[in-house]
């Protein structure tokens, strides 16, 4: 459903002239320089233009999103009433706006630009304001309210309106004072139930009980409580301990595979140096590098040592919170901090294999397959090369990008030698090695995507090569693949044939 007052601009010439001028709100300039979409995957729809190549777009329907040409882009209102009230009110050339000012501030300044506006280039603004908002049925909000309003959209452009070039899948920059740090938001929850256990609620000690997502989050703002409290003379939260004990005592019951909170909650009982929850502590980490250190006297000491600055390492990695966010469900937001990481990120092995992987994890294979090629890039080794050029088949293959997919598989046969050419040293056994078995089922799962797709001549190509891999590796990898190769065999042979 087309909104109201895009119709109006669309049905009403005289509404459109005015919007576009002075207003720089064109609808007849509906186009952008690059391709783009959302990285949500939401519907995007250019919908007017300004005098500097910026585009409005209409996002999911209803939102609407300003981008520069020179590669910026916020949301600024959630209809195109409330942008088309901003622009017309707040106009672009009214500096000197921020929300420190009350609204007699908020007037001084827009009269301000608008007096310069009059003599510069709009003598008849009041008229031409006056006409549009009435044409346009939009109200007369405070200044001070509509200013608000555009900066809380400003605040939520980041998880659900990140702006991708199509082509190159980078995002559009979107200025740090507009983005609320994905710490907070993640660290919400916890806090909230933190506050809610030491007040004694029994509600939240119950739900806490069951749930890990909770319970890390509590002890992650516990944590920054630590940290906080511990930069202060008047010391930690004595009251804390028994809730502490709680909480390691449920981790160290659950004992699952993550154990950090476990860690992390050991750490924070610890730091009261308390030589009667040494049991308990040993108990946690029993098994652990530098367990045995935890004892009567030392208690205080270990929760001071090593452990308590890996997790300020922790703390400071954008990865802790965007696993947070992941384990909570905001996938969104999870998406918008690895892409924008992604972005930010050069020519860092370790960083690219951890966004390459993490971007995996929330379903995003086309930022991940971008992760991975600039991995691929740093590999200096003939096995590493090949290591990672099958990852970045199996995500190319994942988007659905085949073609490209075959080409990660030539450059993991390139490093293996079998292309031509010498491999190093590093590649010498791999086909008795786990790298000879991945690297030909990638080749055995592309032939089945390539089939399914109606691509005989990717499927029959690759086949070639899958069939000379499985002659290739070791017996014992060739019979852990026989049920996928004979599948593809069959498709294989029932393709028509070419020119048939």
């Amino acid at each position: 459903m087309t909104d109201h007052v895009l119709r109006l601009l669309r049905t009403r010439p005289e509404l459109a002239e005015l919007a576009a001028f002075p207003f720089n709100f064109d609808v007849e300039r509906v186009y952008h320089d690059e391709d783009v979409r959302l990285a949500s995957g939401e519907p995007l729809e250019p919908i007017a233009g300004d005098d500097t190549g910026g585009t409005y777009f209409l996002c999911g329907g209803t939102a609407v999103l300003h981008a520069s040409s020179e590669g910026d882009a916020v949301l600024i209102a959630d209809s195109v009433g409330e942008a088309l009230e901003m622009l017309v009110l707040l106009p672009e050339w009214c500096e000197g706006l921020t929300s420190e000012l009350d609204e007699d501030g908020m007037i001084a300044a827009v009269r301000a630009g608008d007096d310069e506006a009059r003599e510069e280039f709009a003598p008849e603004l009041d008229a031409q304001r006056e006409a549009l908002l009435t044409g346009l049925g939009l109200p007369r909000r405070p200044l001070v309210e509509l200013f608000a309003m555009a900066e809380s959209a400003a605040g939520r452009t980041d998880p659900h309106h990140v702006l991708l070039s199509a082509r190159e899948l980078c995002a559009y920059r979107l200025h740090e004072s507009c983005r609320v740090p994905l710490r907070d938001v993640v660290l919400g929850p916890g806090r909230e139930a933190l506050e809610r256990l030491r007040a004694g609620d029994s509600g939240v000690r119950k739900a806490v009980t069951d749930d890990a997502v909770l319970r890390a989050g509590i002890l992650w703002a516990a944590y920054e409580d630590w940290r906080e409290e511990g930069r202060r003379a008047d010391g930690r939260r004595e009251e804390d301990v028994p809730l502490l004990r709680f909480l390691l005592e449920r981790e160290n019951a659950v004992r699952s595979e993550r154990f950090e909170e476990r860690w992390l909650a050991a750490v924070l009982l610890a730091s009261y140096g308390r030589d009667e929850d040494a049991p308990l502590l040993r108990s946690a980490t029993s098994g652990a590098v530098g367990s045995e250190a935890v004892g009567p006297g030392t208690v205080g000491a270990w929760a001071a040592g090593p452990e308590a600055e890996r997790f300020g390492r922790e703390a400071e990695s954008p990865f802790t919170w965007i696993d947070l966010a992941f384990r909570q469900g905001r996938v969104e937001h999870a998406r918008a901090a690895l892409i924008r990481l992604l972005d930010d990120t050069g020519p860092d092995a370790e960083r690219l294999r951890r966004l390459s992987r993490a971007l995996e994890r929330v379903g995003d294979r086309a930022q991940a397959a971008r992760a991975q090629a600039n991995l691929l890039s740093l590999q200096d080794s003939a096995w590493d090369r090949a290591s990672e050029a099958y990852v970045l088949a199996r995500l190319e293959r994942g988007k659905g990008d085949l073609a490209a997919a075959g080409r990660a598989l030539h450059e993991a046969r390139t490093a293996l030698g079998l292309e031509g050419g010498a491999p190093d040293d590093s590649v010498a056994e791999w086909h008795r090695r786990g790298l000879g078995r991945l690297v030909t089922e990638q080749h055995l799962e592309l032939v089945a995507a390539a089939v399914e797709a109606g691509d005989g001549d990717l499927a029959r190509t690759t086949m070639v090569h899958a069939r000379r891999l499985l002659e290739t590796v070791g017996a014992e990898s060739a019979k852990a693949l026989s049920r996928l190769s004979t599948r593809v065999k069959w498709a294989v042979a029932r393709l028509p044939r070419s020119g048939a």
